[in-house]
């Protein structure tokens, strides 16, 4: 049985081990200095590939493993709590990127552009955002004009993930701009079709390594097979994937708790002051007592979201109510142990301070907290 509890089995522990060993013996020691050259090694991405991490819920036939979302969070979880960055490219290939091809595409479409993700030689990123489209994404303005046997794309996608390094893109955008949210398609988009181009690296307060820009597109001509899923339904089809997404960021964020719990642990152990262990100071010990306590809620949270994808439920209100809670609590949590490091805790000799910076976009991303709780209101009143 799982030592985490009813929600996973021995093969979870499993991938849970394996995730946890490389994260600890490769990511550990190279993620301050992702942090500080914004660079993340391309050697460390073809591991995680070959351990096969790209394809954790990709379908065997496409050359992924096939595993259920509760697989996915026991990796994220790991990875995020050595190296946030890491655990970014792993919730890309797994969710926001492929999760479109998955849920909308081709037989044609999932051969040619899931393997590739699987493998590691090729990267695909989520292009919905654009600059007056953020939270309200059904406002979108990039348009696709039907032309013969292509359509054609204007628009700019903005704040998208990986951009810069991706070799093609799920670009969602009006074929319709009368209907509204009932107006949006999705495009597989290649960076090498004419009219493409990315703008500025954005410099980013957190999660530095993975780069982030503008997705800029000038009367580029998609072919009609690039069309993801039926006309006019993209926008289901990009709700759908941001549920994938949200369990996912909800992993990302326990596992950057439960890091800074042990971190804070350790410090409270070994910190003297006033003559005694920082671990004897009531105030403190109160502190760590209510981080631990939003830790183990929040894992609660996610894997019965996680347990309710896998058992064929609909996780949307689960997915939004674990993401909500666990950015929100990562970001108090992550702020408490930063405050029981004292000076040490704002230096960025020290893991925390990265840390704290990584987590504050995960309230922000994916649907912001306030995106969540319009979701969850929402569906309370169907």
């Amino acid at each position: 049985m799982s030592n985490y509890g009813a929600f996973f089995t021995e093969d979870h522990d499993d991938i849970r081990a394996l995730a946890k060993e490389f994260a600890e013996g490769t990511l550990a020691p190279i993620a301050e200095e992702v942090d500080k050259t914004e660079h993340f090694p391309e050697e460390v991405y073809q591991q995680m590939a070959e351990l096969g991490f790209f394809g954790l819920k990709i379908p065997e036939e496409y050359g992924g493993l096939g595993l259920d979302a509760r697989s996915y969070v026991c990796v994220m979880e790991e990875i995020a709590k050595k190296c946030a960055v890491a655990s970014v490219f792993i919730s890309s290939a797994n969710s926001l990127s492929t999760a479109p091809i998955v849920i909308g595409g081709t037989d044609e479409q999932k051969e040619k552009f899931l393997p590739g993700v699987v493998d590691g030689s090729e990267k695909l990123t989520f292009a919905l955002t654009e600059p007056g489209a953020g939270s309200d994404a059904a406002s979108l303005k990039t348009t696709a004009v039907d032309d013969g046997d292509a359509f054609i794309l204007n628009g700019t996608k903005c704040f998208i993930t990986l951009a810069p390094i991706a070799d093609h893109h799920i670009v969602y955008a009006k074929t319709a701009p009368e209907k509204g949210a009932k107006g949006i398609s999705a495009f597989i988009v290649s960076k090498d079709m004419p009219g493409v181009s990315c703008g500025k690296n954005e410099e980013k307060m957190g999660q530095r390594g993975a780069p982030v820009s503008e997705l800029i597109l000038q009367d580029v001509r998609v072919p009609k097979d690039r069309l993801l899923g039926e006309i006019n339904m993209g926008f289901i089809n990009a709700m759908k994937t941001l549920s994938v997404g949200r369990i996912g960021v909800s992993a990302m964020c326990i596992g950057m708790m439960a890091e800074a719990i042990e971190l804070a642990v350790e410090h409270m152990k070994n910190r003297v002051q006033f003559g005694k262990p920082l671990y004897k100071n009531q105030a403190l010990s109160f502190m760590i007592a209510d981080m631990q306590t939003k830790l183990n809620a929040a894992r609660g949270l996610c894997y019965n979201a996680a347990w309710q994808m896998d058992n064929g439920m609909d996780p949307t209100m689960a997915a939004s109510m674990s993401k909500y809670f666990c950015a929100e609590n990562a970001i108090d949590v992550i702020n408490k142990a930063l405050q029981i490091f004292g000076g040490y805790g704002y230096s960025k000799e020290y893991a925390i301070e990265r840390i704290y910076r990584d987590v504050r976009i995960c309230a922000i991303y994916e649907g912001s907290s306030q995106v969540q709780q319009i979701v969850i209101g929402n569906g309370m009143f169907r």
